[in-house]
């Protein structure tokens, strides 16, 4: 009998494992091509900009990258399992557009409410004076709702393609204003920065067909859907139930954000400018392969939720552990990479301007294999239901990084920032591992009797027993 039941809710781990391979595979490619054209963004600014006007710019980009992670990607991470989850029960998901829709559209009212309240102390202290960079990161995080609204709907209902098109578009566009500059059609610090908020505004024409596109690939898959009618109950989603899981993905989003920018910003207020942006190109190490990573994290998060949603434990483990190994063995070659070139490799992609430290660059390196291991444990406790027990290690760890950042511990101020990145990476990877091995029963969410949760808790015992 329990063998039976095993083979009716499982399936073949490796076949599942590696369709998700696969899938992930194709759009890392895509995903993959957009990272590298965001890193000539910066290395071509880097060239045609001084020290202090680049400074500038990567304080204005961390500050809209910081808001629209933390602002707009829960929306994207909340539509991504909730489209995903409905399509694998055979339902429609017009339910879950409506509600995120609502969420985004009052989080972004209330934001530019605060944004017109503090411009003030956000234009004269953040960004020192400079009104042109203030409206252009006020307009880019406007464009950026949009977008991340239909990479949500995308990554949900599995159009991976028209995904990584989208994020393409937008890295080619972002790219084309240095490019200009460096050939010499335009000149200045303001031609440059103009990119970050063109890019997501004109890759908007890619929103209209995801949409369509969405909703006939989301017929398809409700047709296909395997899942019986007893799973189905529960899957009622409301309004409250959608700002729970949004609002507990918004701490993860803030405490990610903390960990990749908060350190050229924190630098930026005590060293200046010119050191916030030696600090913000040493954790171009591992922003660069987030971006890669965002292709992974893309559809590992859908994935796993459809495995949850037909009881296919077996397939459900075995994707996370791939991508747990590929994700260190990474980090281990980035940061072999450093040790042998990494000073001079640094130099050729962000000039000459700034002397980078060897141990430094692995720190970094190594730091980055363990926060993309995070990253992948974190997708896994999100498709558990444990969002609210991630979002508490999140912030927890990322406190631990600023208060680190702000101690004299370490005198370097560009060394305390390294050390404390992998430090707080390593603290957090360990916190989502217990997480992910011991998940429980969100509030509101407890097994009923002769339930398909039930079945699986004494799969599990019988497991523990054996």
């Amino acid at each position: 009998m329990l063998t039976e039941l095993r083979h009716r809710l499982g399936g073949d781990s490796g076949s599942e494992a590696a369709g998700y391979g696969k899938r992930a595979g194709l759009l890392s490619i895509g995903v993959g091509l957009a990272g590298l054209v965001t890193y000539l963004f910066f290395a071509i600014s880097s060239h045609v900009l001084d020290t202090t006007e680049y400074g500038e710019l990567v304080i204005c980009w961390s500050a809209v990258f910081i808001t629209v992670s933390i602002l707009q990607r829960p929306v994207e991470q909340l539509l991504s399992r909730t489209v995903s989850e409905h399509i694998a029960h055979g339902e429609g998901y017009s339910r879950p557009l409506a509600v995120a829709a609502g969420i985004q559209i009052l989080v972004s009212a209330s934001f530019f409410g605060i944004a017109l309240l503090l411009r003030g102390p956000i234009q004269n202290g953040l960004l020192h004076g400079n009104e042109t960079l203030y409206w252009i990161g006020i307009a880019a995080i406007a464009a950026y709702g949009a977008s991340y609204f239909a990479r949500g709907l995308l990554a949900g209902s599995h159009r991976l393609t028209l995904y990584a098109s989208l994020i393409i578009s937008e890295s080619l566009i972002r790219t084309l204003f240095p490019v200009l500059v460096a050939l010499g059609i335009t000149s200045g610090q303001d031609a440059v920065a103009l990119g970050i908020v063109m890019a997501p505004a004109l890759s908007l024409i890619c929103v209209p067909v995801a949409f369509l596109v969405g909703a006939d690939r989301g017929n398809e898959e409700r047709r296909r859907a395997v899942v019986d009618s007893s799973s189905r109950k529960g899957l009622e989603f409301s309004a409250a139930k959608g700002s729970w899981f949004a609002g507990a993905v918004l701490v993860i989003m803030l405490s990610e954000q903390t960990f990749l920018n908060a350190g050229p910003l924190l630098v930026s207020g005590t060293a200046g400018a010119a050191a916030a942006g030696y600090i913000f190109n040493v954790l171009m190490i591992a922003r660069a392969p987030l971006l890669l990573f965002q292709a992974v994290t893309t559809s590992l998060l859908p994935h796993l939720t459809r495995l949850r949603a037909e009881r296919k434990e077996e397939d459900f483990h075995a994707s996370v552990r791939v991508t747990v190994i590929a994700v260190l063995v990474f980090g281990l070659v980035v940061a072999g990479v450093m040790a042998l070139a990494g000073p001079f490799l640094m130099q050729l992609a962000f000039s000459d301007k700034f002397s980078y430290e060897r141990v430094g660059l692995i720190l970094v390196s190594l730091g980055m294999g363990l926060y993309l291991c995070a990253a992948t444990l974190n997708q896994g406790a999100l498709a558990q239901g444990q969002v609210r027990r991630a979002a508490t290690r999140w912030i927890f760890s990322a406190a631990i990084f600023v208060a680190w950042t702000l101690s004299s511990v370490v005198e370097e101020v560009d060394l305390r920032v390294e050390v404390g990145f992998i430090g707080s990476a390593a603290l957090l990877c360990g916190l989502l591992l217990l997480i992910y091995r011991n998940p429980k029963p969100e509030a509101g969410h407890e097994i009923k009797p002769d339930s398909p949760e039930e079945v699986e808790v004494q799969l599990a015992a019988a497991d523990e027993g054996s």
